[in-house]
């Protein structure tokens, strides 16, 4: 009894190491795409009053998590009967994000275009539906961002046992959207933090205070640029290793660019990036031009 008890205890210390030891390794890899789903989930509650900031911040948190609990499952039954499933379903989402990239550019584009700098900008009337309308969007391109979570965790745990696929698979999905929203939240309630140190009466804290708040809109303005270029960079990126040709044309690239003498180095960091961003700008293109092209038929044949 003792030695089958001793035995029990050493395979469960096994099974955590072997844990511990994956999740390590997943957790690099996907740290970059959290990087860009902070900058896109943040830039997403741009535009919400203040008091509704957190709300919104929670709902769209609550969403991410089913978004996960929906991908885990499903990308575990796939790894196990179709496995050759995955790299379309990524390439299907790599292409809707870049897509959305394109059409956030143009509105931006196009709000520039028609809005005199003397008016004030309006809120929309009913915040209500401007609320949900935030939260579903987020919560779509969180969708995008989870699956690659998954897909790139789903790799670094492919050749280990399905327990252990469950719990690596289960912990990176929960510590990243504990990870991503709580700092989504407290980047969105900055300015209430700056706020709230000038009333204080206090030199330093109001000094303080008087940085965050002019600070806060600029952090906010960032976000907006790096979340749009993060679509961009993730989209093209899932598209440049789904599609071979993308990929061999990728590492030729940057094979050449290393040797070139002095910034070979440099220039073999960020063609890699370049040309994802490239990729998923023309991508995105192309399936907008695809979807209008689309829609107009589909009006046309009704």
């Amino acid at each position: 009894m003792a030695g089958s008890l001793l035995l029990l205890l050493d395979d469960i210390a096994t099974l955590l190491d072997d844990v511990a030891l994956m999740s390590k390794t997943a957790a690099q890899k996907t740290a970059g795409v959290l990087g860009d789903d902070l900058a896109l989930n943040a830039q997403q509650v741009a535009g919400v009053r203040a008091e509704r900031e957190l709300p919104v911040v929670w709902a769209v948190a609550k969403g991410s998590l089913l978004n996960k609990c929906i991908l885990v499952p499903v990308a575990l039954i796939i790894s196990v009967f179709a496995a050759w499933l995955i790299n379309p379903l990524l390439l299907i989402g790599g292409l809707f994000l870049c897509y959305e990239g394109v059409e956030k550019v143009l509105h931006t584009l196009k709000t520039k275009k028609h809005t005199d700098v003397s008016e004030i900008p309006e809120l929309p009337q009913d915040m209500v539906a401007y609320e949900k309308d935030k939260i579903k969007g987020a919560i779509r391109t969180d969708f995008i961002l989870s699956a690659e979570i998954v897909v790139i965790t789903l790799g670094t745990v492919a050749a280990t046992t399905l327990l252990n696929k469950v719990i690596v698979m289960s912990a990176i999905a929960l510590t990243m959207t504990i990870g991503v929203y709580g700092l989504v939240a407290f980047i969105v309630k900055i300015d209430d933090i700056g706020l709230y140190l000038t009333q204080q009466g206090q030199a330093w804290k109001t000094r303080f205070g008087n940085i965050l708040l002019a600070f806060a809109p600029k952090l906010m303005k960032t976000l907006t640029l790096v979340g749009t270029i993060a679509m961009f960079l993730v989209g093209g990126g899932i598209i440049n290793h789904a599609v071979p040709f993308a990929h061999h044309l990728t590492e030729h690239a940057t094979n050449q660019a290393e040797v070139i003498p002095t910034v070979g180095q440099i220039l073999g960091s960020i063609t890699p990036m370049l040309l994802n961003f490239g990729i998923g700008m023309i991508a995105g293109v192309i399936v907008l031009v695809a979807m209008t092209v689309f829609s107009k038929i589909f009006r046309r044949a009704n």
